[in-house]
């Protein structure tokens, strides 16, 4: 079920920061990721869950693995030298992304949901709330990865987190806006509520399986994804105007 529009018939103002957003992460993904072949960029500003446990920067050697189907090796970049106190590695982290499939994702959900939360909260508090519940997200992808074992040499990084506090607003204040949907081959349109729902337990069900492998699944950290999207849930009312309270 992917999204392709909503309805923005209530919407008052243009979505200068969600479009913003979208273009910070365009041209991160673009000029200084290079389309994703800068790892060593990437694997710098991502956010490894041991330097935030630590607070310590962490450097290691590139590393050969083997495909388990194929066999063919293929060279691991090693973690390198982070120009930066490794916490903000929790903000930078969430303007890259790992390939073209993961960044046109991410910006899709956000582009459609993202406007009417902008026009609700208005810019400044649109932009703290996507970066706040960014930030719990990445924190949450630590935390999970400490508690049940996983590597926390691993990187992660991608605005997911973000986007998904930003679909828990819209599900919260939006429930019954219609969004135009492509589901399978058809074109339809169906609530916000029942489409944030379908995605939301797609995260858990794919989540489960990180109880026996690490915070991480098939490269995805849904742990941030969940904890994205609880963080947006609870500071939504707090993020909303007055006005807009009323």
């Amino acid at each position: 079920m992917i999204p392709l529009g909503d309805d923005n018939s209530g919407r008052r103002n243009i979505p200068f920061v969600t479009w913003g957003l979208i273009a910070a992460n365009l041209l991160v993904f673009a000029l200084l990721q290079r389309w994703g072949q800068n790892t060593a960029f990437t694997y710098a500003f991502s956010t490894v869950p041991q330097e935030i446990l630590t607070g310590h920067d962490i450097v290691t050697s590139s590393r050969y693995a083997a495909d388990p189907f194929s066999g063919a090796r293929y060279q691991i970049p090693g973690l390198g030298q982070t120009p930066i106190p490794v916490y903000l590695t929790l903000l930078t982290s969430m303007f890259m992304h790992g390939g073209l499939a993961h960044i046109l994702g991410n910006l899709l959900y956000l582009l459609v949901f993202g406007d009417n939360i902008e026009d609700r909260m208005g810019p400044a508090r649109y932009l703290a709330f996507y970066l706040v519940t960014g930030v719990l997200a990445g924190l949450a992808h630590v935390g999970f990865s400490a508690l049940i074992g996983g590597n926390l040499l691993v990187p992660s990084l991608g605005a997911s987190g973000a986007v998904s506090g930003v679909l828990a607003a819209y599900a919260l204040l939006f429930p019954r806006n219609r969004v135009r949907v492509l589901f399978f081959r058809f074109i339809t349109r169906v609530p916000a509520a029942v489409v944030i729902g379908f995605w939301f337990l797609f995260q858990l069900i794919n989540g489960m399986g990180l109880f026996g492998s690490g915070s991480q699944a098939g490269g995805v950290a849904y742990a941030a994804h969940i904890g994205g999207f609880i963080s947006g849930l609870i500071l939504t009312p707090f993020f909303i105007r007055r006005k807009a309270r009323r």
